[in-house]
């Protein structure tokens, strides 16, 4: 009875052979999706509206941008000491009495009153100028003037800083969704192997450990599709919370990984001396200190300063005692100077402390050029292996699929066992997530060197 559905089946597999000549495995490697026809739900999102979305809704540039805008209302001469100040003063003062007066001399008859209106009113206008301060004033606003670079230079470190973010995971969604693709492959595979190895089982031609394997194989692959699935749902929420929404919601990516083969390493470094934000703050942090000893030594020198003002007074006095009515009027005026000449070498130790931070300034600065060259250094190395590597995946990824092939063809035979055909499976499947992984790696690298020369807002934020 076996021998008979055995002939059977090879009977039958002849023209479905005739009519389609690639093998289970090729037909399952045709049919497997890419990232351009995978079906995905939700609206397609490119990297460019990614950052788009994620500049304008990042919170931390917006707090950035907003402590800019107050550093930048800060800057002006006014707030620096070289306008002066104007003020006007106004009182008035009532009272209503009541009175009854006799006199000692008894010549004069008693007086008395009731509801007597007295008003004096002072109103007044003055005008303060620092005449000189020790230059203080031209340090101050030199202070204010680094502030506000320091401030738009921080706003630019982070949306470079969430650019890059934002790159690596989208293409970090990439990368998952490739690894989907090639776990679905792979399961499609041990399908094919698993309805051969129960055709075989049922004509007798195979054992039922042979069955049991493909099962388990199955089973296993099955898990590891579910896994995948997983780590591409929570790389989707990580995208979707640095875009600032919802964390489930749902979207689609059609992009492939492409790593740019041509960054040269001195035209980075050249950038990144000149732009890099981080080296560009602590540049202006070092500058800020040399201010400091400008506005700590204004102190030593003497303060000069000028008053004038205009008062008008105004009496009316009903009670019928002194003046009836009474108008003033002054214009008054005042300089004054004051030379500081000891205050217990408290300006002393000021001034040595501003030179004291303006050389922890200086070595901040060397400290952090010397971390970003050995960041780019780093970088430039991991992306240099990472494009040898892939290079090599490919022709592995390559080799490894035309391997599969031949092993099906083998083990359908029976020339070699579900182990070896297991083992070339493996293999073709590491060698397909090695493929991936280098060029996210690739990818990564190339997006990092770009942050770091401060080019990456011009290369991925067009």
């Amino acid at each position: 009875m076996k021998l008979r559905n055995w002939i059977l089946f090879t009977c039958l597999s002849f023209p479905a052979l005739a009519q389609q000549p690639q093998n289970p495995i090729q037909r399952a490697q045709q049919r497997t999706f890419t990232v351009a026809t995978i079906p995905q739900p939700g609206d397609v999102l490119t990297l460019t509206q990614a950052i788009e979305q994620a500049v304008s809704k990042n919170y931390q540039i917006q707090i950035n941008r907003s402590q800019e805008e107050i550093a930048r209302n800060n800057y002006t001469k006014g707030n620096a000491g070289y306008l002066p100040s104007l003020v006007f003063n106004g009182l008035s003062n009532g009272s209503l009495q009541s009175f009854r007066q006799t006199y000692l001399d008894g010549l004069r008859p008693p007086q008395e009153a009731n509801g007597v209106f007295n008003r004096t009113t002072n109103l007044g206008i003055n005008l303060n100028y620092t005449v000189f301060n020790g230059y203080a004033r031209s340090a101050l606003y030199a202070q204010l003037q680094q502030l506000l670079k320091i401030t738009s230079v921080t706003t630019r470190a982070n949306i470079e800083a969430t650019v890059a973010g934002i790159a690596t995971s989208y293409y970090d969604v990439i990368r998952q969704l490739q690894r989907l693709i090639a776990f679905t492959q792979a399961l499609d595979i041990s399908r094919e192997r698993l309805e051969l190895a129960r055709a075989n089982y049922e004509v007798g031609a195979r054992s039922k450990v042979d069955f049991l394997s493909a099962q388990v194989d199955y089973n296993t692959d099955s898990a590891a599709l579910i896994a995948q699935e997983q780590a591409l749902r929570n790389a989707k929420v990580l995208l979707n919370t640095q875009l600032v929404r919802e964390p489930l919601t749902e979207f689609a990516v059609r992009d492939t990984i492409i790593a740019r083969p041509n960054l040269e390493f001195a035209s980075l470094q050249q950038s990144l001396n000149t732009n890099n934000p981080l080296l560009v703050s602590a540049v202006l942090n070092r500058t800020l200190a040399d201010v400091s000893i400008r506005l700590a030594s204004a102190q030593q020198l003497p303060l000069v300063t000028a008053q004038t003002g205009y008062t008008y007074q105004f009496q009316d006095n009903q009670g019928g005692f002194g003046i009836r009515t009474g108008r003033t009027g002054s214009l008054n005026y005042s300089v004054t100077a004051s030379i500081p000449i000891f205050n217990g070498y408290n300006l002393k130790r000021q001034i040595q402390n501003a030179r004291v931070n303006t050389i922890i300034a200086q070595n901040q600065e060397n400290d952090q050029r010397l971390q970003l060259h050995l960041a780019l250094t780093q970088t430039y190395q991991t992306y240099q292996n990472s494009l040898r590597l892939l290079n090599l995946e490919v022709q592995n990824n390559q080799l490894a699929n035309q391997n599969v092939d031949i092993a099906y063809d083998r083990y359908r035979i029976g020339n070699s066992t579900f182990v070896e055909f297991r083992d070339v499976q493996r293999n073709a499947i590491d060698a397909q997530i090695r493929l991936i992984e280098a060029e996210f790696t690739a990818k990564a690298a190339e997006i990092e060197l770009l942050r770091l020369s401060s080019t990456i807002t011009q290369e991925l934020g067009r």
